[in-house]
């Protein structure tokens, strides 16, 4: 009923005209019947814009944290989700992720339209991430057509980490229904699960015209979110450095006297520039000292008995 309301009342005609989301192949949805609508993830608002546009009400297994945020946010955001007909899904692996599965297989049996995304996450740049084969379990088990949907631009309405979306036009696109009943009984075999995950993933590529990337999105995200740790611990230890150096600072080229103490971290003064008066008496005073210091030199060398010169004149 809330969801009703949301999306025919509220909610939806305020994002219809601030957004003017366009749609292509809605005629390919059933009209009565299960179905899984797999859609590529760009963006937070693809699980919003994506059943606004579909006349049926679409139930989306989304990720479980969206349902155990702490605060006054994180209490917001999981009854959003709840109150638009999303189910927790965990992506942790083993008999959670499988009873997460099962949770939509039975929304399938019950005649539902589900909504899943292959890759697992968003995707960091754009591209279009390897699908993981859970969405082929759970079509090859409950046994229903699927329907690959592309999301367009809604990366740039709301990029990941930006919370409040910019306005700005989308698009959503409908394929064509698959058919993989030739499969069926083959739900656990894992060649089958990657070979209905490619295609499915192969299609949403020719709807969506994203570049493919064989690799996970999660392993992406992994590599880039340490990349970052790197750096900036790489940052912090250059600092560190840094300040170690400036601490203990000593000039190569400074010479000091015998005795001199020297002060660690203490700067070296700036000399004191000369005045013209000052100048002319200390240039006075080394030219007076000059044949005063030649003349004891040379009374010295007449003094000094072991010189021979000396002792002959």
């Amino acid at each position: 009923m809330i969801y009703w309301v949301l999306k025919k009342i509220f909610l939806g005609p305020v994002l219809k005209v601030l957004f003017r989301p366009w749609t292509k192949g809605l005629d390919n949805l059933p009209i009565d019947g299960p179905a899984v609508l797999a859609s590529n993830h760009l963006s937070f608002s693809d699980s919003i814009f994506m059943p606004l546009m579909v006349p049926r009400p679409v139930v989306f297994l989304a990720k479980s944290d969206y349902f155990t945020g702490r605060g006054i946010k994180g209490r917001l955001t999981a009854a959003f989700f709840k109150l638009t007909n999303q189910l927790p899904m965990d992506r942790s692996g083993g008999a959670a992720s499988a009873n997460s599965l099962q949770t939509g297989v039975e929304v399938l049996n019950g005649g539902g339209l589900l909504g899943i995304y292959p890759e697992g996450t968003r995707s960091p740049d754009g591209r279009l991430y390897r699908g993981k084969v859970g969405v082929a379990k759970l079509i090859l088990t409950a046994n229903v057509p699927v329907i690959p949907v592309a999301m367009i631009g809604t990366d740039k309405v709301q990029p990941i980490g930006r919370r409040i979306p910019s306005i700005r036009r989308l698009g959503v696109i409908f394929g064509e229904p698959m058919d993989f009943s030739r499969y069926q009984g083959m739900a656990d075999d894992r060649f089958v699960q990657r070979s209905v995950t490619d295609e499915i993933m192969y299609e949403l590529m020719r709807l969506s015209g994203q570049e493919y990337v064989d690799s996970y999105a999660s392993t992406i995200k992994d590599k880039l979110a340490a990349e970052k740790s790197a750096k900036s611990a790489t940052a912090k230890d250059g600092d560190s450095i840094k300040t170690a150096a400036d601490a203990v600072r000593i000039e190569p080229t400074a010479i000091l006297a015998p005795g001199a103490v020297t002060v660690i971290g203490a700067k070296k003064a700036a000399p004191v520039p000369e005045t013209g008066a000052e100048a002319e008496a200390v240039a006075g005073a080394e030219g007076a000292a000059k044949p005063a210091a030649d003349a004891a030199s040379e009374s010295a060398v007449e003094a000094s008995p072991g010189d021979p010169e000396a002792t002959t004149r």
